[in-house]
C-alpha cells in the first residue's frame, strides 16, 4: 500500500468540500482534497443556482469563500447575478462552464493538494481518533495519514466507515428522489417572459409572504417580467403541465424550474427530472435511475420546445456530469437541528454558518413540500450539528450534517453547504495547534466564530 501524510484530509470535492479545503489551507494546514469524480465542484458544475446564500429579504448570508469564488467567475467574464425567483427565495445564478475553471483555480491557488478519481474505501481509527483514510485509484491503494478530517462526502462516508452513529430515516417518501440537471441554449427571454405575464396560472409565484408582499399573482408575474431574466417556475398542477402529464407528453413532476446561466448563449438551467429510489447509495439503483433520468431530460426538452414560447429554436446544450442526490445518510452530531430551528429562523451563540432556504422535500410525482423560513429571514447552523458523536478529530459539512429531515431539507443546498465547509475547514486547521492529540471540540466556538468573521463569513447582522 502507498502512503501519504498531511495535516487535514477533506473527503468530497463538492461545494462543502471545496470551501473546507480552501479554508483549511488558508489557515495554514497542509490539506489534501479527495474527490471520487473527475472534476471539482459537485453541483456547482450543473448550472443550478446557489440557493441558501441570499435570504428572501435580499440579504446575503453565505460569504467568505463563496465571495472569492464568485469574484473569480466575474474576473473571467462569467455571468454572475443575484436574482429573485419571485416564489420563495433569492439566489446567485452563474455560468457553470466558467465555474469549472474558477473552482479549480480557487482550490489550487489556496495550496490544496487534489486527488480526483479517487475513492475512500476505509478508515483507520484508534479510539475516538481517525488516524488515516484508505483511498483507491488507478495507482492502487494509499493510506493518507492526517491529524484531522472533514467529511464533505455528502453521504457521510468517512463518518460511516469510522463507525459514527447515523440518524434514522424519517417521514414518508424517504429518501427524496434523485434528479438530473440539464441546460438549454437558444432560449429567447422576451417571449418567455411575455408568456409568463399572460399566463400567471401556469407558474409558481409568491409562496412566501416575504416574496409576495401583498401582491397578487398578476402583479408578481409583472415583477418577473421587469426583472428581465428567465427565472421561471412552471408548476405541475397548472394547466400547461398538468394536461401534458395527463396526455403522457411529460413525466409527473412538481415543477419545471428555469434559471439563467449564460445570457451570451441564451442559456438556462432546467431542474425538473425526478426518480424515487429506496436506496440512492446502491450502485444498481443509481445506475438504473440514470436510464430514466436521461429519458426525462429529452422528454422535458421536447415539451418546452413544443409548448413554451421562447424555446422554439432552443436546443439541449449540457447535462449534469452526474446524478444529483438530495438525501442519504445524516450524522448524529452533538446537536440535531430541529424543524423549529429552521422555520422560526432561530439565532444561536454557537452558530458557525447560516441557512435560509425553505424546507424543501421533493416527493414522488407532482408532490413537493415547500415551507418558507419565517419573515424571509435566516437561521444559524450550530457547531454541534457538524460534530459527529464518537469522533474527536472529524468535522462534517454539507448535506450529511446532523439535522432532522425537515431541517436537512433546508440546509442541504449549496449556499449553506459552502458556509458549513468554511467553518469545518477553519476549525480543523485551528485544532492542529494543540500540543496533544487533535480535539476539534477543544477550540471553543467563540474562537472559531472570531476567525470566521475575520475571513468574511456572515454570522450576524441579518434577519
Amino acid at each position: 500500500m502507498n502512503a501519504k501524510e498531511c495535516d487535514v484530509v477533506v473527503l468530497g470535492g463538492g461545494s462543502a468540500g471545496i470551501a473546507a479545503a480552501v479554508a483549511s489551507a488558508r489557515n495554514g494546514a497542509r490539506t489534501i482534497l479527495v474527490e471520487g469524480g473527475p472534476m471539482l465542484g459537485g453541483e456547482l458544475l450543473t448550472g443550478m443556482t446557489i440557493d441558501g446564500a441570499i435570504n428572501a429579504r435580499g440579504e446575503q448570508i453565505s460569504a467568505g469563500v463563496l465571495d472569492d469564488l464568485l469574484a473569480l467567475c466575474r474576473q473571467m467574464g462569467g455571468f454572475v447575478a443575484p436574482l429573485n425567483d419571485w416564489r420563495l427565495i433569492q439566489y446567485f445564478a452563474y455560468d457553470p462552464e466558467i465555474m469549472k475553471i474558477a473552482v479549480a483555480q480557487l482550490v489550487y491557488d489556496a495550496g490544496v493538494e487534489v486527488l480526483v478519481q479517487t475513492y475512500a474505501e476505509d478508515v483507520v481509527r484508534v479510539g475516538e481518533t481517525v488516524t488515516g483514510v484508505v483511498v483507491r485509484n488507478k495507482s492502487g491503494r494509499t493510506l493518507i495519514s492526517a491529524k484531522a478530517f472533514v467529511d464533505a462526502s455528502g453521504d457521510a462516508d468517512l463518518c460511516f466507515m469510522a463507525g459514527a452513529p447515523m440518524l434514522p430515516a424519517e417521514g414518508p417518501g424517504n429518501p427524496q428522489p434523485v434528479s438530473m440537471m440539464f441546460r438549454m441554449a437558444g432560449v429567447e427571454t422576451e417571449p418567455l417572459l411575455r408568456f409568463v405575464r399572460e399566463n400567471p396560472d401556469y407558474v409558481a409565484v409568491g409562496e412566501s409572504d416575504a416574496i409576495r408582499g401583498g401582491r397578487t399573482d398578476q402583479q408578481i408575474v409583472e415583477e418577473i417580467y421587469k426583472q428581465g431574466q428567465p427565472c421561471v417556475f412552471l408548476k405541475g398542477n397548472g394547466d400547461l403541465m398538468r394536461k401534458a402529464i395527463e396526455r403522457g407528453e411529460l413525466f409527473a413532476t412538481a415543477l419545471i424550474m428555469m434559471q439563467p446561466t449564460a445570457p451570451a448563449r441564451k442559456e438556462v438551467c432546467i431542474n425538473a427530472t425526478r426518480v424515487s429510489l429506496k436506496d440512492p447509495l446502491a450502485p444498481e439503483s443509481i445506475s438504473n435511475a440514470l436510464r430514466s433520468l436521461v429519458q426525462q431530460v429529452h422528454q422535458c426538452a421536447q415539451f418546452l420546445i413544443r409548448n413554451v414560447p421562447g424555446f422554439e429554436k432552443a436546443s439541449l446544450s449540457g447535462m449534469s456530469p452526474r446524478v444529483g442526490i438530495r438525501e442519504t445518510r445524516r450524522i448524529e452530531g452533538d446537536y440535531v437541528m430541529t424543524p423549529e430551528d429552521v422555520l422560526e429562523g432561530r439565532k444561536r451563540a454557537d452558530g458557525v454558518a447560516k441557512g435560509c432556504h425553505h424546507v424543501d422535500i421533493h416527493q414522488d410525482g407532482t408532490g413537493q413540500i415547500r415551507i418558507p423560513v419565517a419573515n424571509g429571514g435566516s437561521y444559524d447552523i450550530p457547531l454541534g450539528s457538524l460534530l459527529p458523536k464518537g469522533l474527536g478529530n472529524v468535522v462534517a459539512a454539507g448535506r450529511c450534517l446532523s439535522a432532522s429531515r425537515e431541517a436537512h431539507g433546508s440546509a442541504r443546498v449549496m449556499g449553506g453547504c459552502m458556509a458549513m465547509g468554511q467553518a469545518a475547514g477553519t476549525l480543523t486547521a485551528m485544532s492542529l495547534r494543540q500540543n496533544a492529540a487533535v480535539d476539534v471540540r477543544a477550540i471553543g466556538v467563540e474562537r472559531l466564530r472570531t476567525r470566521l468573521l475575520e475571513q468574511g463569513a456572515v454570522l450576524a447582522g441579518t434577519a
